[in-house]
């Protein structure tokens, strides 16, 4: 609108009059039925200065607001506190009935106190996990909880019925954000016994996984970290235990080409210690006058069963000097010469 001092306007059938008043444009009908006015005029300084003068005239005391107590002055003394703070939330210090101190003490004084503490206000805290609002927590939730199977009464058998294990952290830390990154891996734990495996699928899913198999404990342990979500590297996890079970079970044709040298364990069936071993032993027994021993007799006896431990061992485990010695004693009792110290 224009500012004038007055005007008289007609338009669609009603009359109405303009005029300005105080720095206002007022335009009132004729008729009585509407009425309204403007902002004040943004070029006059002199409309402006009247505006402010209203203003503050116009200032009444039920307009402004009395102090009201901080909230910890107020509190009862057996109040239920999960009303106070029934979620979390940042620290409010008219909330907290508590003399709190927290920041760098200024002049060799004490630390600041609570009111407008912004360390207070940074960190996260567990005003909300009191012990009644646990119990108040666990009683709501109890209605959609079911009893603990009574057939999973051991640690033996949830291992047997549940053979995976997952294992995830959780991080409390004073930063800009409560999310921590770390939280986001997930460690996948299995046996590998508790998974069907043949002879050859075991060995093959070892060499696979690599230092990720621990030979002590027989556990499979797969560690994902790579998604920016810990249910991604949940199913990131899963997925890889389900590729190496079945890559596992897989029979390439070039395994059939492997040799006693390429095999990842020493095996006794069929090895050339096995063979120069029966063979020493019938040649023993020839020359004793003895020929009606056949070779799963002598498979079946005490001193080859000692001298196949012993060779197992120490093409498995090296030559230590505990396998040493015990070499040392089957290959003595094998050819029969207990004489040599």
């Amino acid at each position: 609108m224009v500012p004038v001092s007055g005007a008289v306007l007609a338009g669609a059938g009603y009359w109405a009059v303009l005029s300005r008043c105080c720095g206002r444009v007022m335009v009132v009908s004729v008729f009585g039925s509407a009425a309204y006015s403007s902002a004040p005029a943004v070029n006059s300084r002199e409309g402006q200065r009247r505006e402010a003068s209203t203003r503050r005239r116009g200032m009444t005391p039920q307009f402004i607001r009395s102090h009201v107590p901080p909230r910890t002055e107020r509190m009862a003394v057996d109040q239920d506190w999960s009303s106070v703070y029934p979620t979390a939330a940042a620290f409010k210090p008219a909330s907290v009935p508590l003399p709190i101190r927290m920041g760098y003490p200024v002049k060799r004084g004490v630390p600041p106190p609570k009111e407008g503490n912004l360390e207070l206000i940074k960190i996260p805290n567990f005003l909300h996990l009191t012990p009644p609002a646990i119990k108040k927590h666990c009683a709501a939730l109890k209605d959609f909880c079911t009893e603990w199977p009574s057939a999973l009464d051991s640690d033996e058998k949830c291992e047997q019925h549940f053979p995976i294990e997952i294992e995830t952290v959780d991080y409390v830390s004073a930063g800009t954000s409560v999310r921590n990154p770390k939280a986001r891996v997930v460690t996948l734990r299995v046996k590998l016994s508790n998974l069907n495996l043949d002879d050859h699928a075991r060995k093959k899913l070892i060499k696979l996984v690599g230092e990720r198999y621990c030979k002590d404990t027989d556990m499979l342990t797969i560690t994902t970290d790579r998604c920016p979500l810990r249910r991604q590297n949940y199913d990131y996890g899963i997925h890889l235990l389900t590729v190496l079970y079945h890559e596992s079970w897989k029979t390439e044709m070039w395994e059939s080409e492997k040799t006693e040298e390429d095999m990842e364990e020493y095996i006794w069936e069929n090895s050339c210690s096995q063979k120069n071993a029966l063979e020493t032993l019938l040649r023993i027994k020839a020359s004793a006058n003895v020929s009606n021993v056949t070779k799963g007799e002598l498979l079946a006896s005490e001193v080859v069963k000692n001298y196949r431990n012993s060779v197992i061992a120490l093409k498995n485990e090296g030559e230590t000097e505990n396998n040493m010695s015990q070499y040392k004693e089957s290959v003595k009792k094998l050819l029969n010469i207990q004489a040599l110290p």
